[in-house]
C-alpha cells in the first residue's frame, strides 16, 4: 500500500492527497558523506572572485599602458625593464599571470568535465592540462623575478 499524505497549505478537503516522494540525491554507500568535499562549489567561487579581481587588474593594466604611459609605441625592452625593476609592477603582473591561468585551467577543466565521456580520456586531458597549466605559472613567475634589464 502506497504512504500518502495531505498537501500542507491546501485547502482542507478529505480526499486531497500527495504520494509521498524520495529524495532526488539519496545517499548510498558509494557515497559516504564522510568523504565528500566542496571543491566544486570552492572551484565555482574561485571563478567569480578571479573574474572580478581579472577584471579589475587588466582594465588598470591596459588603462595605464595604453592611456596614461602613451600608448603602445613606447613598449619596448627597455620599457618592460624599468616597469619590472618596481616591485610593484612585479607583484601586479605575477598576480595578473597566476589568477589568468588558474580561472582558464579550472574553467578548461569544468569543460573537460563536461564533454570527455570515457574516464580515461578525461583523465588524460586533466594531467595535460594541469602540466601545461603549472608549467607556465613556473615559467612565468621564473621570468618575472629573474628578469635581467642588463642583458649583453
Amino acid at each position: 500500500m502506497a504512504t500518502t499524505e495531505t498537501t500542507p497549505g491546501a485547502p482542507e478537503n478529505p480526499g486531497a492527497v500527495a504520494p509521498v516522494i524520495e529524495p532526488p540525491r539519496k545517499r548510498t554507500a558509494r557515497t559516504p558523506r564522510s568523504t565528500r568535499t566542496n571543491f566544486e562549489l570552492f572551484a565555482w567561487l574561485f571563478m567569480r572572485l578571479s573574474g572580478i579581481v581579472l577584471v579589475i587588474l587588466v582594465l588598470g593594466h591596459l588603462l595605464i599602458q595604453l592611456y596614461l604611459d602613451g600608448g603602445i609605441t613606447k613598449v619596448s625592452f627597455a620599457f618592460v625593464a624599468g616597469r619590472w625593476s618596481n616591485p610593484w609592477w612585479q607583484v601586479w603582473d605575477l598576480v595578473m599571470l597566476w589568477l589568468a591561468m588558474l580561472h582558464g585551467a579550472n574553467g578548461l577543466r569544468t569543460v573537460i568535465n563536461d564533454y570527455a565521456e570515457r574516464a580515461a580520456t578525461r583523465a588524460w586531458l586533466k594531467a595535460l592540462l594541469y602540466a601545461a597549466t603549472v608549467f607556465t605559472v613556473l615559467l612565468g613567475t621564473l621570468v618575472i623575478f629573474t628578469f635581467d634589464p642588463n642583458i649583453s
